[in-house]
């Protein structure tokens, strides 16, 4: 066995101490790719789920833009002259549209959010896939040895 020595934080370097340390049956090599491939997933999955929230504050942000400009003209057209009953069908009117906005931008930002769950979690679905199938082809080089 090699002779440890000290890592710069100060604690024993054992990776040093252990690199010519095998163990039989052991792909070291197989392991750490294997690790690079899940932490490319899950660097994947970050960007996957920083870009869909970036997209809902985007869409977000155009909704309160609109949302504010359509109120603006709803309190202007208040204080416009008119039959009282005219007012307030067209308030009626204003309400319902309103609330038929306010559904469809809620039911349009849950599908911009299940959209990027949707992603991340198909990129998470294919490294666990090809993990096993890295596993598998890995035991048939075992038996072949």
């Amino acid at each position: 066995m090699a002779k440890t020595t000290t890592a710069p934080n100060g604690f024993p370097d054992f990776t040093k101490a252990f690199s010519d340390f095998r163990l039989p049956g052991f792909d070291a090599d197989a392991v750490g790719a294997s690790q690079r491939k899940n932490l490319e997933a899950l660097t994947q999955v970050g960007q996957i789920a920083a870009e869909g929230m970036q997209a809902v504050a985007r869409r977000q942000a155009e909704i309160a833009q609109q949302t504010f400009a359509e109120v603006s003209a709803l309190f202007h057209a208040w204080t416009q002259p008119g039959a009282p009953d005219q007012l307030v069908a067209k308030n009626v009117e204003v309400a319902k549209q309103a609330f038929e906005q306010g559904v469809a931008n809620a039911r349009e930002l849950a599908e911009l959010s299940a959209k990027a769950g949707t992603d991340a979690f198909s990129v998470i679905a294919r490294r666990v896939s090809d993990s096993f199938d890295d596993a598998r082809l890995y035991a048939k080089k075992l038996a072949a040895e």
